[in-house]
């Protein structure tokens, strides 16, 4: 150069898309991608195995996937009657849900208040759970008729131990240096539940309310089976396509049940990042 200085370097293009997309488009793929990926190698094995190993006679045991689309899904009078009992389903399961979640919370939170307490009730709890479901539910028959609420008292004593057990345990696993400052305040009982207890709870609460909504579902499910009074479920629709061997409308029905309790689920999970926020490692 003539005045002795170098050239300058060319300017640098500036990357394009915003750093932040970018940051959210990788995660977004991190989540979707692996379970897509899952499900296009399940879907290739049921279609080797409908086709190479099953011949045409025996194709009803396990039919490809875009027949039972075409059957259960596609067709306007399956999808009808798919979905309409799964609405029928889904408000016993959240009708169960919150009366389990309502009665699990408030004997937690009874029982954390004294050990004697806990002693008294909580082995009763553990029998509830260990009794076979399907061993009450005639009973439940007798007592209550075969309706909705025979349905929402199954859901009730499927869902409401996880609900009992995390609670409990989210209150009596607050740090002992939190109580050591609640004490020092001189704080009463019922405030330190309410400001310390059930806030720092709340991880394991909703923990709970995400295993109990799915065994919720279930109990929902199981209750359809022997009660057949009222609106028809989705438990006793696949009894139904079972009895006449209509296996693709029946594989349908079984993966909407499926898809029922994967978005409850999936709901608490938000719910839970809502309630919770960042300030809990569950939620990072």
């Amino acid at each position: 150069m003539p005045d002795g200085h170098l050239p300058l370097p060319p300017a640098a293009t500036p990357p394009t898309g915003s750093p932040r997309l970018l940051g959210l488009a990788a995660r977004t793929a991190r989540t979707v991608l692996p379970p897509l990926a899952v499900l296009g190698v399940v879907l290739a094995i049921w279609y080797v195995v409908s086709y190479c190993f099953l011949t045409p006679r025996r194709r009803f045991l396990l039919p490809p996937p875009h027949e039972i689309v075409a059957e259960g899904f596609l067709d306007r009078r399956a999808a009808g009657e798919i979905l309409t009992a799964l609405g029928g389903t889904a408000q016993v399961a959240l009708a169960g849900l919150a009366i389990a979640a309502a009665i699990g919370v408030g004997a937690a939170i009874l029982m954390a208040q004294a050990r004697w307490i806990e002693n008294s009730f909580y082995p009763w709890a553990i029998l509830l759970q260990t009794i076979p479901v399907l061993a009450i539910v005639p009973l439940i028959g007798f007592w209550l008729g075969y309706g909705f609420w025979s349905r929402t008292v199954v859901c009730v004593v499927i869902a409401m131990f996880p609900m009992i057990t995390n609670t409990l345990l989210g209150i009596q696993s607050v740090d002992a240096g939190h109580h050591d400052l609640f004490t020092l305040r001189r704080v009463g009982r019922w405030r330190r539940l309410i400001h310390l207890e059930l806030p720092s709870a709340l991880p394991a609460i909703f923990a709970g309310l995400r295993i109990s909504a799915g065994l919720a579902v279930i109990g929902a499910i199981v209750g359809d089976f022997f009660f057949r009074r009222g609106d028809v479920g989705i438990g006793a629709l696949i009894d139904n396509y079972t009895r006449d061997l209509s296996s693709g409308r029946l594989f349908a029905a079984i993966i909407a049940a499926a898809f029922l309790g994967l978005v409850v689920f999936w709901i608490f999970g938000l719910a839970a990042r809502l309630a919770v926020g960042s300030w809990h490692e569950s939620a990072r």
